[in-house]
């Protein structure tokens, strides 16, 4: 579709710029006097932040259809934010805070699934998102956009800006034909302070460069994205020279300086710290996209030597940033004296009854939907050790994935290869009891809006692909004690980036060397051909070159689809009405060291 970018235009305050608002009618300035000097005037500003919120509204696990509930006693759901934007806007004063986002909004529960594809806000005269109606009532005034807002599509992301109150930023979400950007790339905020000029805050939005490889389906000819260092190195001359006094980046990219995607992209995924290590001018940077918690990051600019403050609030709306900005009036202008930032813990406040009450009637729906009975299970099936035994229920996964996959090829010349497929241990958590299977079972097991697609692959390129694969697991002598907790994660890996192969027999030898654990692999009982070509069934966050496995992106796509996985095997158990093991689970690999079983 043609890129909207109407809205973002008549917002602008200048031509191709972004939207500037006036604030509300400040407090006075807090004055203090030095000796034999007129007394300093001086701002205080508050930038309240979240981000990763992923749909969720309230403190619920769909999945377990049940109160949230973990281990550290953290609490989730924007109306615990609500409350805490409150209780921060009662002290400093609503005209002196500033409520940011940095991304992915609109994808990561059920609640957000319903709406997207069940009951889509694209329909026509359909219903408004929950989240924007929750982000608009509490009062958010900009969101960068996250990689997870183009999931479903450009279509639903325009929707859903249209919905909002706010702006949506992406200085780096470019329309791939213009370069120009097809997001706001900025908001501009002015607080009034008595007797003194006004602060004017500039808020830059930079989102992920991955959403080029993760979202390939969606964006690849309509959209391109730039590095973060390079637009902001663009973009924050120009805010302070149309006369920003704070800018603040809302960044939907980690801290760590490092990237799931290898050498596929020259853009950094994780640069918020190489941002404000390279790009003078920026005063704070919310943190996104690591699901990490960062109450306050000093990082000193290599050519001006201020320090830059950044923070990033724990996922899901389980923490709120606060960024505290003094300012003082000299010399003719306002310049930040100093920035501190700590974290608010949502477990120390009650729902919001506003938000409650607002979204509780779509809250309701989602959750029969979930618990629709789709069939019934001959055994409990469990995901506890997936990440280190063969275990049925991710069998589950690939089974279906090579059933649909087949059945698309069956009248292509494809049709006479074998199928193989992947899948992951999300999640450790999954449970698909004994007895009645409902939505909510499936969907845990698959939380990811991830799609199929079918590539062609050699028996090299599947061999090299499991060995990247096993270096998820961390090397251990034989004979050495075995402790499952410290088994995996080797190298910080994380479990979606750890697949099963289906349809072939393998041994992992962790005693070995990473690049040299896949050991006796076979295929129909014979070692596996390396020339043998094999229809591989994917996932599309793989395909397109998540995690950076080896051959799978640039290999030749066979077919692919827009329907997700989490709803094929939902339809794959309604049309068997009984899920037996018998009929999916297979025992095709195992860990060894130096050929012995380790469990």
């Amino acid at each position: 579709m043609a890129l909207n970018r109407r809205k973002f235009l008549e917002k602008s305050a200048v031509t191709g710029a972004g939207v500037a608002l006036a604030g509300a009618v400040g407090a006075p300035a807090a004055q203090g006097a030095e000796s034999g000097r007129k007394p300093v005037k001086r701002y205080s500003l508050t930038v309240m932040g979240t981000t990763d919120l992923h749909g969720h509204v309230f403190n619920w696990d769909y999945f377990k259809d049940a109160e949230y509930r973990d281990a550290a006693g953290n609490a989730q759901g924007l109306s615990r934010i609500s409350t805490l934007v409150n209780q921060v806007r009662k002290e400093k004063g609503r005209c002196n805070t500033l409520l940011l986002d940095a991304g992915d909004t609109i994808q990561g529960t059920p609640l957000t699934y319903y709406y997207a594809k069940v009951d889509p806000i694209t329909a026509k005269g359909g219903p408004v998102h929950p989240m924007a109606a929750a982000m608009n009532a509490i009062g958010y005034d900009a969101v960068a956009l996250g990689n997870h807002e183009f999931n479903y599509g450009i279509e639903t992301l325009r929707k859903f800006e249209e919905q909002c109150d706010f702006p949506l930023l992406g200085a780096n979400a470019l329309d791939a034909k213009t370069l120009k950007p097809a997001f706001p790339p900025y908001f501009i905020k002015t607080f009034h302070v008595k007797g003194a000029p006004p602060v004017k805050v500039a808020v830059l939005g930079l989102t992920n460069p991955g959403i080029a490889i993760w979202d390939k389906a969606y964006v690849q000819g309509k959209l391109t994205f730039p590095g973060l260092e390079e637009q902001a190195a663009k973009w924050v001359p120009k805010l302070r020279s149309m006369g920003a006094d704070v800018v603040v980046v809302s960044a939907h990219s980690g801290s760590s300086g490092t990237s799931s995607y290898g050498d596929q992209l020259p853009y950094v995924e994780n640069s918020a710290a190489l941002v404000a290590q390279q790009v003078p001018g920026i005063d704070a940077i919310l943190v996104g996209h690591a699901h990490v918690e960062i109450p306050e990051l000093k990082v000193v600019n290599a050519k001006t030597g201020k320090t830059v403050v950044l923070s990033e609030p724990l996922a899901y709306a389980e923490r709120l940033s606060l960024f505290d900005v003094e300012l003082v009036f000299e010399k003719g202008r306002w310049s930040v004296e100093s920035v501190s930032s700590k974290v608010l813990n949502s477990n120390s406040v009650a729902d919001d009854p506003k938000i409650t009450k607002l979204l509780k009637d779509d809250h309701d729906v989602v959750v029969k939907y979930v618990n629709q009975v789709v069939g019934t299970a001959t055994a409990t099936l469990t995901t506890v050790e997936a990440r280190y035994k063969d275990a049925p229920i991710i069998d589950l996964i690939t089974k279906v994935q090579e059933d649909v996959v087949r059945a698309a090829l069956a009248s292509t010349e494809y049709a006479s290869l074998p199928v193989i497929a992947q899948a992951s241990p999300f999640s450790r958590t999954s449970e698909i009891p004994a007895g009645a299977v409902t939505i909510r079972d499936l969907s845990s097991l698959y939380v990811y809006d991830n799609t199929l697609v079918a590539k062609l692959l050699t028996g090299a390129q599947i061999r090299a692909y499991l060995e990247y694969s096993a270096e998820y697991f961390v090397r251990t002598a034989a004979g050495a004690p075995v402790d499952v907790e410290k088994l995996t994660n080797a190298n910080n890996r994380p479990d979606y980036n750890y697949d099963y192969v289906s349809g072939l027999s393998y041994e992992i030898d962790i005693a070995q060397a990473a690049g040299s654990r896949i050991k006796n692999l076979t295929f129909n009982g014979a070692a596996l051909d390396d020339a043998q070509k094999f229809v591989f069934a994917v996932n599309n966050y793989r395909a397109n070159g998540g995690g950076a496995f080896p051959h799978v992106a640039s290999a030749t796509e066979l077919w692919s689809e827009s329907t997700e996985i989490r709803t094929r095997i939902a339809e794959w158990v309604t049309a068997k009405g009984v899920l037996d093991p018998k009929d999916f689970a297979s025992v095709d690999w195992k860990l060894t060291r130096d050929g012995t079983p380790v469990f």
